[in-house]
C-alpha cells in the first residue's frame, strides 16, 4: 500500500483505489469522514440506523433516511461511488451485510471507520439499566461487531486500516457520563487488542479521541440544559462559553472536519507504522495527562 509523491508539487489523492466503510455516517462526524475519504479518492459505503427507529434512552433525535441520502449525494458529488445502507450496529447480521456489500460491490474493503455512537447523561446513581444497556450495546458492542466483521476480509487480503471513534471521555473520567465513559474506554481497549492480533497481517488499528464536536449530538435542548441548567431556554450562543471553558484552547466545539483530517491520515500510507494508538483531537485537554 506504499505510495510516493513529489514533495515539491501538489500532493496526489492519498486513497485512490481504496474502499471505505463508515458506520454512523448519516450526519455529523460520520458524514464528514465519508466526504473527506472520498475527497482523497476512496469509494465509500455508508450506513446508519436510518428510519428503523430510535434508541429509547437517547435524549435527542437520531438521524433518518433522508440524512443518509444526503451523505450519499455529497460523496457522489465528488465523483466517487457511494452506497448507502440502513444498518443498526447492534445487529450482527446487518453489520455483516454492510461489509459483504462493500466487498461484493467494490472487490475489497480497505478502510473501516467504526464511528456509530450515541450519547446520554445522568448522575452515576441515576443511570438506569436501560440507559446502561443502550449505551454499551451501541457504542461498545456495535464497535466490536463492526471491527470483527471488517477485519476478516482485511486479513484475507493482507492489508487494511481500522479507525474507531472513541472520545476524550475514553481518556479520563467525565461527570454525568459514566455509561458513555465506560463504553469509550472500552473502545480503546478493543482497538489496542485488535492492533496486536493483526499486526502481522498488514492491518493497522487506531482510535480518534475528539473533544466535543460540533454535531447534532450536542446541539439539542437536552445537552444545552445539562450545561446551562440556570438559563431558561438556553441556545447555542448562550452555552458556547461554558463548552469553551472545558478546553485549554478556548473553543467550544471541534469542527467535524478536524476529526476527519485525523481519520484520513490514519487511513493513508502516511500512517502505515502507526497502530494501537489514540489521536487526541482535543484542544489540549490531555496536556496534563501522562
Amino acid at each position: 500500500m506504499d505510495r510516493q509523491h513529489d514533495s515539491t508539487g501538489p500532493r496526489p489523492a492519498r486513497l485512490i483505489g481504496r474502499t471505505a466503510l463508515i458506520t454512523g455516517a448519516a450526519r455529523g462526524q460520520g458524514r464528514s469522514h465519508a466526504v473527506a475519504l472520498a475527497a482523497e479518492g476512496a469509494d465509500v459505503v455508508v450506513c446508519d440506523i436510518g428510519d428503523a427507529g430510535g434508541v429509547a434512552t437517547v435524549p435527542y433525535a437520531l438521524s433518518n433516511g433522508a440524512d443518509l441520502d444526503e451523505t450519499v449525494r455529497l460523496v457522489e458529488q465528488l465523483g466517487r461511488r457511494c452506497i448507502g445502507l440502513q444498518a443498526d450496529v447492534r445487529d450482527t447480521d446487518q453489520v455483516d451485510r454492510a461489509v459483504s456489500v462493500a466487498v461484493d460491490q467494490f472487490g475489497h474493503l480497505d478502510i473501516l471507520v467504526a464511528n456509530a455512537g450515541i450519547c446520554g447523561f445522568g448522575s452515576f446513581w441515576e443511570i438506569s439499566d436501560e440507559m446502561w444497556r443502550d449505551m454499551i450495546d451501541v457504542d461498545l458492542t456495535g464497535t466490536f461487531k463492526s471491527m470483527r466483521a471488517a477485519v476478516r476480509p482485511m486479513i484475507d487480503q493482507g492489508a487494511g486500516r481500522i479507525i474507531v471513534t472513541s472520545s476524550m471521555a475514553g481518556r479520563r473520567g467525565s461527570r454525568n457520563l459514566a455509561h458513555y465513559t465506560a463504553a469509550k474506554w472500552g473502545v480503546i481497549g478493543l482497538m489496542k487488542t485488535l492492533a496486536l492480533e493483526v499486526a502481522a497481517h498488514g492491518i493497522t488499528v487506531n482510535a480518534v479521541c475528539p473533544a466535543t464536536v460540533d454535531t447534532p449530538m450536542v446541539h439539542n435542548d437536552a445537552f444545552y440544559g445539562l450545561f446551562a441548567p440556570d438559563i431558561d431556554q438556553p441556545t447555542r450562543e448562550t452555552v458556547a462559553p461554558r463548552y469553551a471553558s472545558l478546553n485549554p484552547i478556548p473553543v467550544p466545539w471541534v469542527d467535524p472536519a478536524d476529526v476527519s483530517n485525523a481519520v484520513v491520515f490514519l487511513a493513508s500510507d502516511d500512517a502505515r507504522y502507526i497502530s494501537g494508538s489514540t489521536v487526541d483531537v482535543n484542544c489540549g485537554s490531555t496536556a496534563t495527562m501522562p
